[in-house]
């Protein structure tokens, strides 16, 4: 059984993050399973992310590297091929081009809040997202994330941050258009507003009056950009 182990995580990529149910061993011989991997952790070929997940480490140039994002949080966004979950926050921002800062913690949007946890470095905290989470609307779903938690964009001014923003929303198509200001609408009223400022200095013609309608005129939004990257905001109640 210990040489079935090796061989298996000899297969693995570097940075794949595993569990003992990634080995072709019997359920009933777990236990034994995890007191291998115990001995490969404590002799430092392999690393403990978590309690009962493990990597091959990489060395870089500037020493050992933790495993990508993904790895790290694969079996809180997905389960059993199932779309539960998405990255969204901090990770994102940067992703986005919208900071260059390196996050030291995830968030990740699913149907149901979490306490938070930590693996590795990381320390991941979860919110909640009110539409059915599907594979083909992440990208628009973090577009709006970006909006919902714009005020905790780091290391850049938000007249720079919108002006990233404008042209991420540019690249959409008219249908993916249609389908974010439909998911929109399980957003708070900030995040409509923002939107549809946005889509009103993208598209003078832009038919928003479905997000409008749902603002109330006595409430305003304080988002600190000025009227010269976002012309219409006074409309949308952002100051």
């Amino acid at each position: 059984m210990i040489d079935i182990i090796k061989d298996t995580i000899d297969r693995f990529p570097i940075g794949f993050v595993f569990t003992s149910s990634d080995f072709p061993i019997e359920v009933n011989r777990l236990k034994a399973v995890n007191k291998v991997i115990n001995v490969l952790v404590a002799q430092g070929k392999i690393r403990r992310l978590s309690k009962g997940r493990f990597y091959k480490p990489q060395i870089g140039k500037f020493g050992e590297l933790q495993p990508d994002t993904y790895q790290v949080v694969k079996d809180l966004i997905g389960k059993n091929g199932k779309t539960i979950g998405y990255l969204t926050g901090y990770s994102v921002f940067n992703d986005l081009g919208l900071t260059t800062q390196i996050p030291a913690s995830l968030r990740i949007a699913s149907k149901k809040e979490k306490k938070s946890i930590t693996r590795g470095i990381y320390r991941i905290s979860f919110v909640k997202q009110e539409n059915t989470i599907t594979k083909e609307n992440i990208p628009l779903f973090q577009l709006l994330d970006c909006l919902r938690f714009f005020k905790e964009i780091p290391g850049t001014m938000p007249d720079n941050a919108c002006k990233r923003l404008l042209t991420l929303f540019k690249t959409l198509t008219p249908t993916q258009i249609a389908t974010v200001k439909k998911l929109a609408l399980k957003y708070n009223p900030a995040t409509i507003a923002f939107l549809g400022a946005i889509l009103e200095t993208i598209n003078a013609d832009e038919d928003t009056a479905a997000l409008f309608n749902t603002l109330n005129p006595m409430t305003t939004y304080k988002m600190g950009i000025s009227a010269d990257i976002l012309p219409c905001q006074r409309k949308w109640y952002i100051r």
